[in-house]
């Protein structure tokens, strides 16, 4: 899943984006309100962390410009805020959620995951393609039953192609979703990854389930398809 945090506080924007990358987020970060719009005009983000008090535009006009743009993504406002009418404005303005400063990170993380089970594209809380099961929520994985040691990356990579099990999806789709705005789209960096999750979760497996369609992208299935390498 990648994430939108627009956070002007270098040493809070740094911790929490720290955090959510060591939880497999891929996080993309913007210091103000013009920056956050751009952002989020220009690329593809699962979920959206909004500070209220930026700079240049603050939360509430990003968010009604957000929405004003068609965009659905959910977004979690974060704020020192915490009256009735802040809240209440900041639900208004077209925020899903609202977690007010102070906070435990641990809360953060159950209302980012509550949120990406709402969203459009549904997280659900087990996922399983043969004898693969992912939790979604403790980041375990399992290969017939033997449990799989995964990088945060690897994982991410992972829980993309199964959420998207069945289906083909390119090298640009899988760079929006699990890489952030530092992916260097000349690399060969995905491919690496590829490797790396089929040596440890198809060697030694069957049937195969990571598999290569020469052209078009990757295929998480029992079945494969054409052009299949």
């Amino acid at each position: 899943m990648r994430i939108l945090l627009v956070e002007d506080e270098t040493r809070v924007a740094g911790f929490i984006a720290r955090g959510l990358r060591e939880q497999t987020y891929a996080v993309d970060v913007a210091a103000d309100g013009e920056q956050a719009v751009y952002l989020a005009s220009v690329n593809s983000y699962d979920l959206i962390v909004l500070d209220l008090m930026l700079p240049i535009k603050d939360g509430y006009t990003v968010c009604r410009e957000l929405r004003a743009a068609g965009l659905r993504v959910p977004i979690l406002m974060l704020t020192a805020r915490d009256a009735v009418d802040d809240r209440v404005a900041g639900l208004d303005s077209g925020a899903d959620d609202y977690l007010v400063k102070p906070f435990d990170f641990k809360e953060l993380l159950a209302r980012l995951r509550a949120l990406l089970r709402r969203s459009a594209t549904l997280r659900p809380a087990v996922a399983s393609v043969a004898d693969l099961v992912l939790n979604t929520g403790s980041h375990r994985v399992e290969r017939a039953g033997k449990a799989v040691s995964l990088t945060a990356r690897e994982y991410a990579l992972l829980e993309f192609l199964v959420l998207n099990q069945g289906r083909v999806v390119g090298r640009e789709e899988i760079a929006e979703h699990v890489w952030d705005e530092s992916f260097d789209p000349l690399s060969n960096i995905i491919d690496v990854y590829i490797r790396r999750l089929r040596g440890k979760l198809d060697a030694g497996f069957s049937p195969r389930l990571i598999h290569t369609l020469r052209g078009a992208g990757y295929l998480l299935s029992v079945e494969g398809g054409a052009g299949d390498d």
